[in-house]
């Protein structure tokens, strides 16, 4: 293989062959830094942490109870309520923090929209964590 002649009836085609003798130096290059510094990546440094004994800081809602039933009359945890009594009792709750869980059991036949008022009334006073009771063992009647 020849690069260059001096003959000048030839005709001088550009080089097409891939010169790998620089791409061999940057590897070998690359593959001593990696060499040198791979045993300095898993040196540690040895800290000694305190441990901690306490467990997580859980604060637990209040839960009220709240029971309406067929003759429109309302409990808050077994003391019975009137209407005027249960929206300020709402407010109050509404206001602490954490805010409560209110606990809705209602009879089977109170009317939904007594329900729907009261739950409006529980969100309007900012109780946002509402769950229904039931009673699976009175369903079958």
């Amino acid at each position: 293989m020849a690069f260059g002649s001096l003959a000048s009836g030839r005709i001088e085609r550009p080089i097409s062959d891939i010169n790998v003798i620089p791409l061999v130096d940057v590897m070998l290059v690359l593959l001593i830094i990696f060499m040198v510094t791979a045993p300095l990546l898993t040196h540690a440094v040895k800290v000694d942490l305190p441990r901690a004994a306490a467990g997580p800081n859980v604060t637990r809602a209040e839960r009220i109870e709240l029971a309406l039933k067929i003759d429109g009359s309302a409990y808050w945890n077994g003391a019975a309520l009137d209407t005027g009594q249960l929206r300020q009792r709402l407010r109050q709750a509404g206001r602490r923090s954490p805010a409560p869980e209110l606990h809705l059991a209602a009879d089977r036949e109170v009317p939904y929209g007594r329900v729907a008022e009261i739950m409006s009334a529980a969100a309007r006073a900012g109780l946002t964590r509402l769950r229904f009771v039931t009673d699976p063992a009175g369903a079958s009647e």
